[in-house]
């Protein structure tokens, strides 16, 4: 007797909370717009969150909603956005164009190792061991887990385990960013030229011991810029990327000029690196010894 009572008890709680979800279900529910789907479809699929949403899903909905512009998938090509912005009735709209970059130059050309990884060859294992045993413990350990996170075939490592953005192909996901250990890679504008190719922040003469392209708080690059575009910080050259596209090319591309190692480059529309005149000449100093795995 007991036992049926529990069941009917329980039978009872089940129909009452099932009755009361159908109601709030009926109650609250959103019809969601169909064109949602349509736009969703026209859409890369990348979901790779460079329009700044979570997923193209997120994204087909605030183009519909009218919250973002077509313009902002930077996956999708010319004509695509056109058609999305054609079936929505709205303009295609513009968005500044982020390529990712890499603060470091330190190929192993250049850059000495202070010990011998040995173990997975990936950035992120190395990191964990001693900071990975390059010298200097800001650089870019080469084994190419930004290589590996990029979809786009937009990295690759060049003869020095070293990586190079191809940056007409690069969609400002930020998988890199994510992935690497360092912190070496950040999105920026397509259209700010001046980049610091270093991270070390220790600002010492000696550290051309560990690398022959580090920045060495010299500080001529911000003497030679326009006023107020680039102090110097943490023994590193902080740009003001505004004040920079207000000046003349001629102008902000002085700051590159005298710098002694290259730390400071003008980085070209076709994305090639530019090193000022009084760079030294790299010298091909080390190779990295190959990992084991």
């Amino acid at each position: 007797m007991i036992a049926l009572t529990a069941v009917g008890t329980l039978g009872g709680l089940t129909l009452l909370l099932t009755t009361a979800l159908l109601l709030a279900h009926r109650r609250f529910h959103v019809e969601e717009d169909p064109r949602i789907d349509d736009v969703e479809a026209m859409l890369p699929g990348n979901n790779c969150g460079a329009c700044g949403q979570p997923g193209c899903r997120a994204f087909a909905e605030a183009l519909v909603s009218g919250e973002a512009a077509p313009a902002a998938c930077t996956v999708a090509l010319d004509a695509e956005r056109a058609e999305i912005a054609a079936f929505l009735g709205v303009d295609v709209g513009s968005a500044e164009r982020l390529v990712a970059r890499l603060a470091c130059a330190g190929g192993s050309n250049v850059a000495r190792l202070r010990a011998r990884y040995q173990g997975p060859p990936t950035c992120a294992e190395a990191a964990l061991v001693a900071g990975g045993g390059k010298a200097c413990a800001w650089g870019c350990l080469g084994f190419g887990d930004c290589v590996t996170a990029c979809d786009f075939e937009a990295i690759r490592l060049d003869g020095h385990d070293l990586p190079v953005v191809a940056e007409d192909l690069c969609t400002a996901c930020g998988d890199c960013v994510t992935a690497c250990p360092k912190d070496l890679f950040s999105l920026q504008r397509a259209d700010d030229h001046l980049w610091v190719r270093c991270r070390n922040e220790n600002a010492v003469d000696e550290l051309l011991e560990a690398c022959t392209v580090a920045c060495t708080a010299c500080a001529r690059c911000a003497m030679d810029a326009p006023a107020g575009t680039v102090t110097m910080a943490g023994g590193l050259p902080v740009l003001d990327t505004a004040a920079l596209r207000r000046a003349s090319e001629a102008a902000a591309r002085a700051a590159i000029e005298r710098c002694p190692t290259g730390a400071i480059v003008w980085i070209t529309d076709a994305g090639d690196e530019i090193r000022g005149r009084a760079a030294r000449p790299v010298v091909r100093r080390s190779v990295r010894p190959a990992a084991a795995s």
